[in-house]
């Protein structure tokens, strides 16, 4: 992690964090896909788990008194149960399958594409207003605690659920960034357990903690300068690119895209 493409891409990922929490939260699902393609994604995961609860501060305080309580009932349990399943499965399926690493690459790629195929198709705020059910509530919010550990996306499955709720944007981005503030917590134990946060991964967080904050303003401020239908529409695809990078990369075994340009300087 000491090479200045790492340091480029970090940065640019700590922005994308900061930015996210300042009130563009979809952008964040591309931090550990994009983090992902100079590190393996539980490296990835643990190192920008400090920045995250660093700025999850920031929204706390911010929509502190704007959230459903219903909707944090069912779902902080559930996210809770499914962040000790990828505990107790990731871990075991890196040490102990061959290829592991590229299953769990594999993985991230695939959450990440089907996410953006379910926003590109509109289906996140298709059909009738919904009430928060209790057994849909804790499937979704288990897969979001899952998904949240493995690479920080815990953002498709909690949409899936919440979004037909149609809450009001304030008590929709409260009740958001309250449940993932929860679940960045919990994940702290399991992942210094792991061994992806460490006192050498700390140190580097440390340096992105500047961007990520310089993010959370610059988010604030420019929430307001374009339509979130247009942004929204750029950051999924992007997120879909990147997805297929990280599954081609699984598959092949080499970057798609670097191998690419590679072939072409060589040409």
């Amino acid at each position: 992690m000491q090479g200045w493409e790492f340091w480029c891409v970090a940065v640019l990922v700590a922005l994308i964090v900061g930015f996210s929490k300042g009130g563009w939260s979809a952008i964040g699902n591309l931090s550990v896909p994009l983090l992902s393609l100079t590190v393996d994604p539980l490296t990835a995961a643990g190192l920008l788990l400090p920045v995250y609860l660093i700025s999850d501060g920031f929204g706390l305080w911010a929509y502190r008194h704007s959230y459903d309580r219903r909707v944090l009932a069912i779902m902080v349990p559930a996210g809770l149960l499914g962040i000790a399943v990828g505990w107790a499965i990731i871990p075991w399926v890196n040490a102990n399958i061959s290829g592991g690493d590229r299953i769990i690459t594999g993985l991230v790629g695939t959450i990440g594409i089907i996410f953006a195929i379910y926003m590109l198709t509109g289906r996140g705020s298709a059909g009738p207003v919904r009430k928060p059910k209790v057994l849909p509530g804790l499937f979704w919010g288990s897969l979001a605690g899952f998904t949240s550990y493995i690479s920080h996306a815990g953002a498709p499955p909690y949409q899936t659920f919440v979004q037909p709720l149609r809450l009001d944007r304030l008590s929709y981005a409260g009740t958001t960034t309250i449940l993932f503030a929860i679940i960045n917590l919990a994940k702290l134990g399991p992942y210094w357990m792991t061994g992806q946060v460490n006192l050498g991964s700390l140190e580097t967080a440390a340096y992105l903690l500047v961007p990520a904050v310089v993010g959370v303003y610059v988010g604030k401020r420019t929430v307001g300068m374009v339509s979130e239908a247009t942004f929204y529409k750029v950051i999924t695809w992007a997120l879909l690119i990147v997805g297929f990078e990280l599954l081609g990369k699984a598959l092949l075994g080499v970057d798609p895209i670097l191998g690419f340009i590679q072939t072409v300087i060589g040409l």
